[in-house]
């Protein structure tokens, strides 16, 4: 880490603002100055390009702009990609790969000025394409190395140090203790000035309907006892939820035969018609009885 006799320099202020404590002062001025003379390389590039545009196409004046054009603006996005890296608290292996491509790319822009402008672009040779994917590589190396380190850096942003976790409070909030008598009370507040009626409902001052019959009925046919079915065992269970999912079926059979089905029958219609009989004789006694009490014969 630094220590107080570090300059208080506008560099050191960025790093601190938009990375963190620097490591070392080399890694602030290395960084930020490839960074810086990236960017100010493209912008010559750019400068030169338009210059080199307005002279007459192939011709000693155009080669002479639009050749180093080319050069610095090849340079310029590795450079500035690099310097990013640099800065970046990562592994040394970031700072590698991203050395490696650079390196890629320095050859590339070597072979480049070799080549233009007598073997390039569809004349002499035509050493465009070897160029160009030689410099594809070492970007593509350079772009990774920096996509890795800033999202390096950004895990390690969101990651808290050790340092900043508080100490969970071992003190437990003592929880508001209400006892039944509470509970009863504020029940009875609530109910208060309510009248309810058997099974909680609201009773309501109404009609009543009431019965008033001389009629003796016969009630004998009210008072039916329960009929109560109790399982004897585990296996008459097991039947009963077998029946009750539909996978047994209890079928009722009959012990008595035909034969004594029709006795029976037989048997009830005699006795019906001696009911009959009987009756047709009692209205009859009792039809003549009043005659004979009409006329004094009795």
């Amino acid at each position: 880490m630094t220590d107080s006799t570090d300059p208080e320099n506008r560099l050191f202020d960025w790093y601190r603002t938009y990375i963190g404590e620097p490591d070392a002062r080399t890694d602030v001025y290395l960084g930020f100055g490839l960074f810086f003379g990236g960017i100010a390389l493209g912008v010559l590039a750019l400068v030169l390009f338009f210059w080199g545009s307005l002279a007459e196409p192939r011709t000693d004046p155009y080669f002479a702009r639009i050749g180093p054009a080319y050069t610095l603006g090849m340079l310029s996005l590795p450079m500035a990609m690099i310097g990013i890296v640099t800065l970046l608290p990562v592994e040394k292996k970031a700072h590698y790969a991203a050395a490696a491509g650079g390196v890629v790319n320095l050859a590339a822009v070597v072979w480049f000025n070799v080549a233009y402008p007598a073997d390039w672009n569809g004349y002499g040779a035509d050493q465009t394409m070897e160029v160009v994917s030689v410099y594809a590589i070492g970007l593509t190396v350079v772009v990774g190395s920096t996509g890795a380190a800033l999202v390096a850096h950004q895990l390690a942003q969101a990651t808290p140090n050790p340092s900043d976790i508080e100490a969970a409070d071992d003190g437990e909030d003592e929880e508001e203790t209400i006892s039944e008598e509470q509970i009863e009370q504020d029940i009875e507040s609530a109910m208060e000035g309510v009248d309810m009626s058997w099974g909680g409902v609201e009773k309501h001052e109404g009609r009543k309907i009431s019965f008033n019959t001389d009629t003796d009925i016969d009630a004998s046919a009210f008072d039916v006892e329960a009929e109560t079915d109790r399982s004897t065992g585990v296996d008459a269970q097991v039947q009963g939820l077998r029946q009750m999912k539909g996978g047994d079926t209890k079928t009722a059979t009959s012990e008595s035969t035909v034969d004594d089905q029709t006795a029976k029958l037989n048997e009830l219609r005699q006795q019906k018609r001696q009911e009959d009989a009987e009756a047709e004789t009692a209205d009859g006694s009792g039809l003549l009885g009043r005659l004979r009490s009409m006329i004094g014969l009795n």
